[in-house]
């Protein structure tokens, strides 16, 4: 299985993609109420495990294995983690969008000032 698109393949829609998955998690859970809302947010911690896993594997720091990912692995797992984290938001409410987008502003603000205004 490819991590790529198709050529001529449309781009998956990224908050449609997250109420597709968020939606079809809830029907498959195994656990109810906090419970399952408490291992959904903790599934975050299990994919940024996977990106340290992987980011070693790629520069070879545990010696008895080697060199055993790629950076490609990397970005595939940081990947994991964001997709993750927006299903988990969209897990703690259904305005998740807007949530997001509401503290991408703030912290692009904190962070670059008035450069957060200007347009590319």
């Amino acid at each position: 299985m490819s991590d790529h698109l198709e050529p001529g393949a449309p781009e998956p829609d990224l908050w449609e993609s997250v109420a597709l998955l968020h939606t079809w998690l809830d029907e498959n859970r195994r656990h109810d109420g906090q419970q399952g809302l408490l291992l959904r947010m903790l599934k975050l911690s299990e994919e940024v495990g996977e990106v340290a896993q992987a980011v070693i594997g790629a520069t070879g720091q545990n010696p008895r294995k080697g060199t055993t990912h790629t950076w490609d692995d990397v970005q595939s797992e940081l990947c994991d983690v964001i997709i993750t984290a927006l299903v988990a938001l969209r897990s703690l409410t259904p305005e998740a969008q807007e949530v997001f987008a509401a503290r991408l502003t703030a912290v692009r603000e904190r962070s670059l000032g008035s450069r957060s205004r200007a347009t590319p």
